[in-house]
């Protein structure tokens, strides 16, 4: 069975950005308001964050459940796991989640300045400087058989699709606008020369965007 590498649940506002600009530790996303992009995901039952009973089910639900399924291993840019540029100064920050990362699996963080590996509960992350193809190659090898989730930020999505790596995609796009900051496309008709699509509304005013590879 071929190893997919996979877009899940990625938020995106209407006009295509993926966060704000004025990342800082305190607003991961900079100035975008992330209720407004990620409000559809949260109320579910099956969201990777949720601790209280409860939550909607349905056409919103099915896609948080689908988030973690059959995934071994994640890459994610730099700003994704951390707001600051550059060397390292030092290796306090440990990433937005915490001491119990949502991931459970290796993580591969794309940075051009490395530091040591970081576990954290059942996560490792590994700070690699890589092309694309190369640490795709690595963390299908830590996913054992299992997919690999392309996790974000926009830009890295970007990456990826220039590079023709990415297989599958679901981008929920919140009916918000952003005006700036990390953009994933201008149009996704960008991408109906290499991809099928299907778009599928929710009640929760967000719009499913499904990709498969031609």
């Amino acid at each position: 069975m071929s190893q997919l590498l996979k877009v899940q649940c990625f938020n995106l506002s209407r006009d295509g950005f993926g966060a704000g600009e004025g990342q800082s530790p305190e607003r991961p996303f900079g100035h975008a308001d992330p209720t407004g992009l990620f409000s559809w995901a949260g109320a579910t039952a099956s969201w990777v964050n949720r601790t209280d009973p409860g939550g909607t089910r349905g056409l919103d639900d099915y896609f948080t459940r689908d988030h973690t399924q059959n995934v071994g291993a994640e890459i994610m840019g730099r700003n994704k796991f951390s707001p600051y540029r550059g060397p390292w100064e030092d290796h306090e920050w440990q990433g937005w989640w915490g001491d119990n990362p949502p991931f459970h699996t290796p993580v591969f963080v794309l940075t051009h300045h490395k530091r040591p590996s970081l576990t954290l509960s059942d996560t490792t992350f590994h700070f690699v400087d890589a092309t694309p193809a190369e640490v795709l190659a690595r963390a299908k090898e830590a996913a054992d058989g299992q997919d690999v989730r392309l996790g974000g930020g926009a830009a890295t999505i970007r990456e990826f699709l220039d590079a023709d790596l990415v297989d599958t995609m679901h981008i929920a796009v919140a009916p918000v606008d952003l005006g700036r900051g990390s953009r994933l496309w201008e149009s996704h008709t960008e991408l109906l020369d290499r991809f099928h699509l299907e778009s599928v509304p929710s009640p929760s005013g967000v719009t499913h965007l499904l990709f498969w590879r031609r």
